[in-house]
């Protein structure tokens, strides 16, 4: 498949599967074997951990949210190589306070001469901790 076609097609892959990702599994055809992850608390290599990871946070989603969303707001080329997504999650916990967590993020996307996608880069607006004090407010503060 020609490169930029293949650009394309993860772009329109990205739009249809991160929405999602905390309800139903991704599309993995779009990345490589060896696919390199990294957020601020998660790093490993492979697809098989990078399957692990979705799988863990459909789980989490269920066992721990009441609500949970994935906004997906924009997707986009921003270099030959690289595919950019900017997002924000926010859900509400599953604890009497209904506390709601909130944080916004971007993913890089880098891509091999093939078009596959062989390394993802999570960047959150804040850091895990401050993530998790958001579990301890009331669902009415910020």
């Amino acid at each position: 498949m020609e490169y930029q076609s293949q650009v394309e097609r993860n772009i329109e892959t990205l739009k249809k599967d991160l929405p999602t990702l905390f309800e139903k599994d991704i599309s993995y055809d779009i990345y490589t074997q060896d696919i390199y992850f990294q957020d601020p608390v998660n790093k490993f290599k492979t697809k098989f951990n990078y399957r692990i990871i979705f799988w863990t946070l459909r789980f989490h989603a269920r066992l721990f949210f009441t609500e949970i969303y994935f906004d997906l707001h924009d997707v986009n080329q921003s270099a030959e190589d690289i595919i950019l997504a900017k997002w924000t999650v926010r859900g509400v916990l599953r604890v009497p306070w209904k506390a709601k967590i909130f944080f916004n993020g971007y993913s890089t996307y880098k891509l091999n001469k093939n078009g596959l996608i062989y390394e993802h880069i999570d960047t959150w607006d804040r850091k895990p901790g401050e993530i998790l004090q958001q579990f301890f407010r009331k669902g009415g503060e910020s």
